[in-house]
């Protein structure tokens, strides 16, 4: 479905390019053996080439050239057998030495594509331009004084990956869905962890807009440094709007960069956008070209694990669970390890509707990941057996999950100590049956003028009558015979 905004003057297209700069799972930094901890003290993680003293060098982090090769293969993206570190030059108070080692003219990681999952079950593929290696700066702390502003260097020469897409998202849906899948691949792949919050994956979004039906690109502007799903999918909209309003208005977009207050709902101007002259790029002299060999390249990619569309694609070709259940299931790898713990063995689709139901509305309630879970996959699969043999009703089930949630404990215990195994006995629901029907001759005449939804009452009356415990397919049965005589 296309995403149109509409104007004054007509519908709007939004043309967007995210460009996500994601921290290298390392633990040291891109040029130095500096340490990489998160919440460390500041200042403490700092060595002389990220302080830039002088006559220090950058000495390159295998391991991190390592990362960003595996990334890019699981991004299905060319991998540039020779690469090259330039220096990208502009001052600021925390970036000591005047200038970011970066990637420009030749990236490690060449073109690629992640396919996206959308809300309306149709799939889309979105391009990647390039992934490039480059080392972060420090951070300014301007709340720490009211007079001063304090530089933490912990950050600097941190390895981050810039995974640039291609303009080929269409509208915030589109962005959102992108930024997930891209967080999803790199979790998997074990080379960001993804977190948002922390600083490890930050977004910069670049947006124009165009009348509908019109194919050539207008002035982007790029909002920085956004750090949630939610908040790149706002500021998409606002940002799209405020756009449109301009030329509307008979102005002309200008080329800047600007930040997103999700607090007033909008975007404001920071500076004027750069160009990559105004960097003065040039290869630095103190970094050899990086030479991959095709051996190591196959060594890394024979390594790769199964990713979330491999996964997805077992998931429905093995268990027979439907494409929106797998595409939840495989969204982060801990999910789908533990549904494939919970189905061996057993029902896959019930055990695909416990986990991406019951036990995520408690994890959601609660805030807790699957990690997290006061249900292991082992007793979620426990309780899945009794249900299957018929010792339990799926209604004392989920009785029991209560419980379970609550203590953690054994399902088969549980249901021993609670006195909760289903009746089976075909006299004892046949009493309770019977009992109901007597009860009920309005609601037999109902049910016999053809009114089937009566029965309805009669199963309510003996599953009471019996605590919930009575097999509900024997009560059927025999609510059945018995009214139709």
């Amino acid at each position: 479905m296309t995403y149109l905004i509409q104007g004054e003057t007509g519908d709007w297209e939004v043309v967007i390019g995210l460009e996500i700069h994601a921290q290298v799972i390392s633990r040291a930094k891109l040029f130095s053996g500096a340490a990489t901890d998160f919440g460390a003290e500041p200042n403490s993680q700092v060595s002389l080439v990220d302080a830039a003293f002088p006559g220090m060098l950058p000495v390159i982090n295998e391991y991190c050239v390592e990362q960003a090769v595996r990334t890019g293969l699981g991004l299905k993206a060319a991998i540039n057998r020779e690469s090259v570190f330039e220096r990208k030059n502009y001052f600021y108070a925390d970036l000591p030495a005047g200038y970011q080692i970066s990637q420009y003219q030749q990236p490690i990681v060449g073109e690629g594509t992640i396919t996206l999952d959308l809300a309306d079950g149709t799939t889309r593929a979105v391009g990647i331009e390039r992934l490039h290696l480059e080392q972060d700066a420090g951070k300014s702390l301007h709340d720490q004084d009211p007079r001063r502003t304090y530089i933490d260097l912990n950050r600097a020469g941190v390895a981050l990956m810039e995974i640039v897409s291609k303009p080929d998202i269409r509208s915030p849906e589109e962005a959102g869905a992108y930024l997930r899948k891209l967080r999803s691949i790199l979790r998997y792949l074990g080379t960001c962890d993804g977190n948002m919050e922390q600083g490890s994956l930050r977004c910069d979004i670049n947006v124009s807009v165009r009348p509908a039906g019109e194919n050539e690109l207008r002035t982007r502007a790029e909002v920085k440094n956004v750090n949630s799903v939610r908040f790149v999918m706002q500021a998409i909209e606002h940002e799209a709007e405020r756009q449109i309003e301009v030329y509307e208005s008979g102005g002309e977009v200008v080329q800047e960069t600007r930040l997103y207050d999700p607090g007033r709902g909008e975007t404001r101007p920071m500076r004027a956008k750069e160009f990559a002259h105004d960097y003065r790029y040039f290869p630095d002299p103190d970094l050899l070209p990086l030479r991959l060999d095709d051996a190591w390249i196959e060594g890394i990619r024979a390594a790769l694990p199964e990713l979330p569309d491999e996964k997805k694609e077992r998931f429905i070709a093995d268990y027979g669970i439907g494409a929106d259940d797998a595409g939840v299931l495989v969204a982060e790898r801990e999910t789908a390890d533990f549904f494939e713990a919970v189905a061996k063995g057993r029902d896959a689709r019930a055990a695909a509707s416990w986990v991406a139901t019951n036990l995520f509305a408690v994890l959601n309630k609660q805030g807790l990941s699957i990690t997290e879970s006061p249900v292991s996959a082992d007793n979620l699969g426990r309780l899945l057996d009794p249900i299957a043999d018929g010792t339990i009703s799926g209604r004392i089930a989920k009785e029991v999950f209560e419980i379970m949630v609550e203590t953690g404990g054994d399902p088969a215990a549980i249901v021993e100590e609670k006195g909760l195994t289903q009746i089976t006995d075909t006299g004892a629901i046949e009493a309770a049956v019977d009992a109901a029907i007597a009860a009920g001759a309005a609601q037999v005449e109902q049910y016999r003028a053809g009114n089937e939804k009566v029965l309805g009452w009669f199963v309510g009356q003996v599953m009471k009558a019996t605590q919930g415990k009575a097999n509900p397919q024997a009560v059927n049965e025999l609510l059945r015979q018995k009214l139709a005589k």
